[in-house]
């Protein structure tokens, strides 16, 4: 496991600036279950030798097993000023569409941590102008400490949804693949058809293969 918490940390100390916020997403590619925004404030006086230590591995969170993500989400949760999280479930993205969803969901952690947020960092969207000032940074889960911290927040949160709806829906295997596709899930979408928690407006190639059928 690489130690890149302090690589991530330098990149946000460069804005010369004591509150920064990252925000990120987890959920976009999955034909089922929400989609997770969260935003992380960090206090980067406070994040300073033996205070930094429990960032030491902080990355990004595809970057990281499961366990890892864990750990670190309990190191975000403790060591950030302030930690915001918004669940977006697949009835609003069938409404809204997905990636206004995302955005909207983006813009209200922004929102939520302006002031006393001096920088707001973006993982690689502009928000528009009705969004609190801010930069949207390409690869940011991979280069700044507020970005990373926010996508494992979205990820873990995300991850623990799914657990749960995987005792609601136990056929799915939502514990196992979180809701992504795979051919097990489409294979059990076509036998049994969608469940509450899959995103109509996905229109995965499951779901018309079974209408098909349904319709010959």
């Amino acid at each position: 496991m690489r130690r890149t918490g302090q690589k991530l940390l330098k990149f946000d100390r460069k804005l010369d600036v004591r509150f920064v916020a990252g925000v990120d997403e987890a959920g976009r590619g999955p034909m089922a279950g929400p989609l997770v925004v969260a935003g992380v404030l960090l206090d980067l006086d406070c994040l300073r030798e033996h205070r930094a230590r429990p960032f030491t591995y902080l990355n990004d969170s595809k970057q990281l097993t499961s366990a890892q993500r864990e750990e670190l989400f309990g190191a975000v949760v403790s060591c950030a000023e302030q930690v915001v999280v918004r669940v977006i479930p697949p009835s609003d993205i069938d409404r809204h569409g997905l990636h206004r969803s995302n955005l909207e969901g983006l813009r209200a952690m922004l929102r939520a941590l302006t002031p006393p947020a001096e920088a707001c960092l973006v993982d690689g969207f502009r928000l528009g102008p009705s969004a609190p000032e801010h930069t949207a940074v390409i690869d940011g889960d991979t280069k700044s400490a507020a970005i990373a911290a926010a996508s494992v927040v979205a990820k873990v949160t995300r991850d623990r949804v799914m657990r749960r709806m995987d005792a609601l829906y136990p056929h799915y295997g939502f514990s196992s693949h979180v809701g992504y596709i795979t051919p097990a899930h489409s294979a059990i979408v076509r036998k049994r058809g969608p469940s509450p928690i899959h995103r109509r407006s996905w229109r995965a190639r499951c779901y018309a293969e079974r209408e098909r059928i349904q319709g010959a």
